[in-house]
């Protein structure tokens, strides 16, 4: 068909470069584009809330969507100027015949996953649920299913948190684009808006967390991505003005009320439980006084399923982890099932991969903070209750870490599987040497238990 002819084209190869330079763009300004989308939450539950998503610290989110036909990522349809109505032909090809809900609950319960986060609709516009009012639905297309029903109870019963992905973003309007000169569309995706997420908070019982993406002032107006060829974007530090309004304070609040547990992150004006950093570069600093996030793509290219993408070494994957929450944030990692429903071998098998090493090493991860040493050179730190652990993620060569001397007195320190490992304090320092025998060469962990509970509030500089 015309939509795959054209990703052999000059024009195909020239717009993946457009794609690839926009996409380095948002990485390099996403500490400054995402940064205070909404203020935090401050009522007396927040802390409560978000407790058990703090010690999960891991998720897997799924990109899945008429997006997926094509195999050129979930930007498709915008970076190649498709218009609505080819796109939206798409549906007649979404027969999805080998999803199967409890199989992706399974590859991230194995793969270590606390909790996971589905696109119940992406920027296109396209909802994986029943919108009895929406004209493109997953219940409108060939499959006639509601896929989302199907996540939400497989995943429930995996014993997993259950969070959905949703962007107000809806590239069919271009009121979102230019709400003052296009006004009646802006207030009809407001409408839409809020008609869907009523729809989801009220039909799919408990759900424990709603990530929202495309949304929020920070977003609205901006007069478009990549954009012939070149980044668009409102300037920094010049919010959006005009007369329109998300009224975000009025539908996140009605979600809030008919799940009076749910945590949501921070891209609307709404209060959020929590920050999102994105991107593999965008670990960022240490911070213990904020809840947060980061996510990014298990392979290299898209969020949504792209033919061909190469998986991530397990490596780089596994570090990105160990930063995240050595820095006391949680870890995000995302996959894009094929067309058919099923997840690419290729994922698949990296995501058990992360799993056997969380099976080892879990411990030093699941319900931990980060700390007390803040990270540098070495690795990180990671803590919980009397146990200290040091990810050694660059080992020197003589093999010596060197740290500041921890005010607590040191019982003993071992590796995982207790083997002794020496160490020396003197002064104002403590010397570790990493035995060559402990763990692997991703991230040598050494357990230093201490003869009193470490205060989380406490961090040690690095130098």
């Amino acid at each position: 068909m015309v939509l795959e002819t054209r990703a052999y084209s000059w024009q195909w190869k020239l717009m993946k470069l457009c794609r690839f330079m926009a996409a380095l763009l948002v990485a390099l300004l996403a500490p400054w584009l995402h940064a205070q989308w909404a203020p935090l939450v401050s009522d007396a539950n927040a802390e409560k809330r978000i407790e058990w998503w703090r010690e999960a610290r891991l998720g897997l989110f799924f990109h899945w969507g008429l997006y997926s036909i094509p195999a050129r990522g979930e930007w498709v349809q915008w970076n190649e100027q498709i218009p609505r109505t080819e796109y939206a032909r798409l549906m007649l090809e979404f027969h999805p015949e080998h999803f199967n809900a409890e199989k992706w609950a399974h590859v991230a319960k194995d793969a270590g996953m606390k909790y996971a986060v589905l696109t119940s609709r992406h920027h296109d516009g396209f909802a994986l649920f029943d919108d009895p009012a929406g004209d493109l639905t997953a219940m409108k297309s060939a499959a006639h299913h509601d896929f989302v029903a199907d996540y939400v109870k497989a995943v429930r019963e995996a014993g997993l948190g259950v969070g959905l992905y949703y962007s107000p973003l809806d590239w069919r309007y271009p009121g979102f684009f230019f709400p003052g000169l296009y006004l009646d569309s802006a207030l009809a995706l407001r409408e839409q808006y809020g008609r869907q997420i009523s729809e989801l908070s009220t039909h799919y019982g408990k759900l424990d967390i709603l990530w929202f993406d495309g949304g929020g002032n920070e977003w609205l107006g901006f007069g478009g991505v990549n954009f012939n060829g070149h980044w668009q974007a409102r300037p920094l530090g010049q919010p959006y003005t005009g007369k329109f309004d998300w009224q975000d304070d009025q539908i996140v609040g009605s979600l809030r009320n008919k799940q009076p547990n749910i945590l949501i992150n921070d891209r609307t004006n709404a209060a959020a439980d929590f920050r999102s950093r994105e991107g593999d570069g965008a670990l960022g600093e240490f911070d213990n006084g904020t809840p947060w996030e980061l996510c990014t793509t298990i392979v290299e290219g898209a969020w949504g399923y792209e033919k061909g993408s190469k998986v991530k070494p397990l490596a780089r994957l596994l570090q990105i982890l160990v930063g995240a929450v050595g820095r006391d944030g949680n870890f995000l990692l995302n996959v894009g099932p094929r067309p058919d429903g099923e997840i690419d071998p290729g994922q698949v098998e990296r995501l058990q991969e992360i799993g056997a090493w969380l099976r080892q090493n879990g411990e030093s991860i699941y319900a931990t903070r980060g700390g007390p040493w803040l990270p540098g050179d070495y690795g990180v730190s990671t803590h919980k209750g009397k146990t200290v652990y040091l990810h050694v993620l660059k080992v020197p060569a003589n093999r010596i870490v060197e740290l500041p001397k921890l005010p607590a007195r040191i019982i003993r320190m071992t590796s995982m599987d207790g083997t002794f490992v020496s160490y020396l304090e003197h002064d104002d320092k403590l010397s570790i040497t990493v035995p060559g025998s402990i763990g692997d060469a991703i991230d040598m962990i050494v357990k230093i238990d201490l003869a009193e509970q470490w205060n989380t509030n406490a961090v040690v500089a690095v130098e």
